[in-house]
């Protein structure tokens, strides 16, 4: 067994690959860019090798640099992880030269399965079924338009190199696929320096069904079941299951057994994963539902999703991959690999889901997760690479951690990641968090509905949901306030500003803005120190406080809102504070985390958890928003930092609301910028190839 290795990666994966090491004993050393000088993987390792600027290609791209850190620290192999450089056979190779073991498969089997087209022509040798499509070497854009053409609407163009959804779009007709043609060969030589791609036929109801797959030196290969990947944005898997639901146990076999004979047919080494597009049909004649599965790709790595697959059979893969490529046999034979249970993953990614997944960029301000153990199969797991406080950069990948969650049902361990999702707080920037519970929720996931559709026809209850909760969320806020204001006037009664006084009823105005649109809530407070709350057309008394040691809010409003019962808690520029509120004959337990963490800000952010799910509110202080109001300005800003690709409209140009106006490239994707509203393009403000920060403004449009 190896006595040290270094980790070709960083974040998530570095901290997995790393804690498997560990427990081993095996010593590590990480590579680090200038973004990641102290990222949560230089910490984990025994060691930290710096090797470049913090773009990809100037660090974690750079293999010579890396090749030689591991001959410096006198690494036997390195481990690639995923993505980077783990499915480059050139590095691969050179690891080979120089005498380091690459923990993965031989370059020959990299460079066979890498370029899909190549790779199907392999599979249709060796019988593996396929889609029909066109995988040639010309690609010429005229040309690919007419085996699109002949292939037959909807078409989907696919990066010939590479994956994970980069340089992919679905084309539902002829005059728009040249468009698509050129977005997906821009994105895939950016991305992986090859704009090579192929055309296949787009699979109506289909499932992303994959089969884990190791082999060794020794020529023995086995597969480790099913993963279902069907949940899908923009062509990334969101949520990730094993077993997948409704296989059957004879269609399982022939999965995984026409998953071995494509490994087998590159003589394939170490952890990998051959995907498979499933069609459904409906049998007529049985009433259920046939499965016909077909060779999408195979990925020469381990993927991202590898926990439920270690959740359910017990493994850890990680620990495989080291045993094989330090020359020793698969720990079991095919038939003692046994399924136990359910588990889903579950991709927190940086982004905001109601503006087209836009990913998103910030700190982690407030970053609280649920009680998980670490890289070890249990109920609940939690792999991250980052700590409260970090930045989330738009150098790399959205993805900010991965929740597991593993139950002996499909039905229990959906309670337990819905459960465990609204356990998890992030404050800072844009999350999926609420957007995986809305998932979760709703009918299609719940039954096991599954294609990759699933989100946009299940949109009406996914998108822009918010409001679930708003009217306790909006009691919470208020509640908050109280405590703020009234902890800093200490136990003086009489300098409480809850509104309290010796005679007669006060009214007190709280306004509040959400989703854009200000609103008011109003708290009338009694002689005897009841308090009744007015939001919208609810209206009722409310109890509302800070917990007590037992959970509790104090007995009365007035106690409540005076008494010191609770903490609050400074995290950054925020305060945090647990709050009961009852209003409405229901009593719920919230989380407030204001940021700034104080008063007299225009609009203060309010950010509310609780258990049915979580919103933000504005808390606008009247006085001091109409000191700081600003005009509106006529123009189109960046919503994140990163690079101009193109324009699609110069100056002159007159466009109608939702028209695109432009091209960005960040977090190695395209995005595309709509026109907020009608108007004429006066001026551009950059040129195509420029980077821009965050709310620059990209044009004028009068």
């Amino acid at each position: 067994m190896f006595k040290k290795i270094l980790i070709a990666n960083r974040g998530e994966i570095a901290c997995r690959v790393a804690a498997t090491a560990k427990r081993m004993g095996i010593q590590t050393v990480a590579v680090y860019s200038d973004a990641d000088a102290h990222a949560k993987h230089v910490a984990a390792c025994d060691e930290a090798i710096h090797v470049g600027g913090s773009a990809p290609k100037d660090s974690y791209l750079r293999w010579q640099a890396i090749i030689e850190a591991a001959k410096a620290t006198g690494a036997q192999a390195i481990h690639p992880g995923y993505g980077f450089l783990s499915e480059n056979e050139a590095f691969a190779e050179a690891c080979a030269q120089a005498g380091l073991v690459f923990i993965g498969p031989p370059a020959s089997a990299i460079q066979a399965m890498g370029l899909k087209a190549a790779s199907k022509q392999l599979m249709e040798k060796a019988g593996v079924p396929l889609v029909p499509g066109y995988h040639g070497a010309d690609q010429h854009p005229d040309l690919l338009k007419r085996e699109a053409d002949r292939i037959g609407y909807p078409v989907l163009i696919k990066a010939s190199a590479g994956g994970g959804g980069k340089g992919m779009r679905a084309v539902e007709k002829s005059e728009d696929f040249l468009e698509a043609l050129a977005s997906c060969q821009r994105e895939a030589h950016n991305s992986f320096g090859d704009q090579a791609v192929l055309i296949e036929k787009y699979v109506q109801r289909p499932r992303h069904i994959e089969i884990q797959v190791f082999g060794d030196t020794q020529g023995n290969c086995v597969y480790l079941m099913e993963r279902d990947c069907s949940v899908q944005r923009r062509h990334q898997k969101v949520l990730e299951e094993a077993p997948a639901p409704g296989l059957s146990d004879a269609l399982r076999q022939q999965m995984g057994e026409a998953a071995v004979a494509a490994a087998r047919a590159v003589n394939y080494v170490g952890a990998g994963t051959v995907e498979f597009i499933v069609e459904q049909r409906d049998n007529k004649a049985t009433g259920q539902v046939d499965m016909h599965f077909f060779f999408m790709e195979m990925n020469t790595r381990l993927q991202v999703e590898h926990p439920v697959t270690e959740a359910v059979t017990g493994l850890d893969l990680v620990e495989w991959q080291l045993r094989v490529a330090s020359g020793e046999p698969l720990p079991l034979r095919q038939d003692r690999i046994k399924l136990t249970g359910h588990a889903i993953e579950a991709r927190i990614c940086a982004e905001n889901p109601d503006n087209h997944f836009l990913p998103a960029t910030g700190h982690l301000q407030v970053y609280k997760k649920p009680a998980h153990t670490a890289f070890e199969r249990g109920v609940v797991r939690f792999d991250d690479g980052v700590r409260q406080g970090d930045t989330i950069s738009p150098y790399y990948d959205s993805m900010v951690a991965k929740l597991i969650v593993h139950g002996d049902t499909r039905e229990q361990t959906l309670a337990l990641l819905d459960q465990a999702l609204a356990q998890t707080q992030v404050v800072g920037l844009s999350t999926n968090v609420q957007f995986l519970r809305h998932v979760v929720h709703s009918a299609s996931f719940a039954k096991a509905h599954l294609d990759t559709a699933l989100i946009p026809r299940e949109a009406d209850v996914l998108f822009h949901q918010e409001k679930v909760g708003l009217n306790v969320a909006a009691a919470a806020v208020v509640a908050y306030t109280l405590h703020q204001e009234n902890s800093k006037q200490g136990n003086d009664p009489f300098s409480n500003s809850d509104g309290w006084q010796s005679h007669a009823e006060t009214t007190r105005r709280f306004p509040l803005e959400f989703a854009g649109e200000t609103h008011t809530a109003w708290l009338h407070h009694g002689h005897d120190g009841a308090m009744k709350l007015t939001w919208g057309d609810a209206a009722g008394p409310a109890a509302m406080g800070p917990q007590d040691e037992f959970g509790f809010a104090a007995a009365t409003p007035v106690a409540a809102s005076t008494a010191i019962v609770g903490q609050s808690l400074a995290i950054g520029h925020q305060s945090s504070q647990a709050l009961n509120v009852t209003w409405q004959g229901q009593r719920v337990t919230s989380e407030v985390v204001m940021q700034d963490g104080k008063l007299g800000h225009p609009a203060e952010l309010a950010h509310v958890f609780t258990q049915a799910g979580a919103t933000r509110i504005r808390v606008i202080q009247p006085l001091a928003h109409a000191e700081g109001a600003q005009d509106e300005k006529g123009g189109l800003t960046a919503p994140m930092p990163g690079k101009v690709v193109s324009f699609a409209v110069k100056v002159g140009d007159k466009v109608k609301a939702g028209q695109t106006l432009a091209v960005m490239e960040a977090m190695k994707m395209e995005h595309t910028i709509a026109a907020p509203k009608e108007g004429e393009v006066t001026e551009l403000l950059y040129a195509p190839g420029d980077q821009i920060a965050e709310g620059a403004e990209l044009l004028k449009l009068a």
